[in-house]
């Protein structure tokens, strides 16, 4: 797929990964569509041309993000890519957590990748074509400690990221997921050093990645049209 003008909607891209991605696509020459739960920064806006289209809105609230959805769409024009990246973490050991705590992550994670994917790929089967590329995370392939509800919700993302790949190879349309592992972010660098270097010592390429590695990821998977149906684990070989 050719990324000029091309119409790319990232969510959670006002920070992290998912603003590295809008970043990648926005310099391949592509339109970004910017997705946050609140106004992104001025520093944020000044990264992109100054008419970037932002949609406001929590996902895991369905009937308010697909309104939200549908009258982007009347005035920006149909989605192209969708970058599924907006997530949470509510870390506890499972014997302690609360049912609130874990379906607050479901909901987020899981259900609003559903609720913004839904109306988005209804329209992409009607024009036989385009992307989404799904963020989950190599949590959701092997587990972790206290991260039952986020590997839970991950999981689920692989799962429907090739359920839908089998639904949208049809008309022409892909679905891929990408997998990260620890990568430098806000969650990363609230950890304790002791913390993060026995993090590190498990990664047999003994280092962190970068969002612009999940960046380079994603331009990967839009350009290469025989791809669908994919996780690609982006994560200095943790998961060996």
């Amino acid at each position: 797929m050719k990324l000029a003008e091309k119409r790319v909607l990232i969510t959670g891209s006002t920070r992290g990964i998912g603003l590295a991605i809008a970043q990648a696509f926005y310099e391949a020459g592509a339109h970004i569509i910017l997705h946050g739960r609140s106004e992104p920064s001025m520093e944020v806006k000044a990264m992109f041309a100054e008419d970037t289209p932002i949609l406001l809105g929590d996902i895991s609230d369905g009937e308010a993000i697909q309104t939200a959805l549908a009258d982007l769409v009347k005035t920006e024009g149909p989605i192209d890519i969708l970058v599924n990246n907006a997530g949470i973490v509510q870390d506890q050991l499972a014997m302690r957590m609360d049912t609130e705590t874990f379906s607050n992550v479901v909901n987020v994670n899981l259900n609003g990748t559903f609720n913004v994917t839904q109306p988005i790929f209804k329209q992409m089967l009607k024009a036989r074509q385009g992307l989404v590329i799904n963020i989950t995370s190599v949590v959701g392939l092997m587990g972790n400690v206290g991260q039952s509800n986020y590997a839970a919700s991950k999981a689920g993302i692989v799962g429907l990221t090739k359920t839908l790949a089998r639904e949208g190879a049809m008309r022409g349309v892909r679905v891929n997921a990408i997998a990260p592992g620890m990568i430098f972010s806000d969650m990363t660098n609230a950890l304790s050093e002791k913390v993060r270097e026995q993090i590190q010592s498990a990664i047999p390429l003994g280092r962190f990645g970068e969002g612009n590695e999940i960046a380079k990821t994603a331009l990967f998977l839009a350009e290469n049209d025989y791809i669908t149906g994919q996780t690609i684990t982006v994560d200095g070989g943790l998961y060996i």
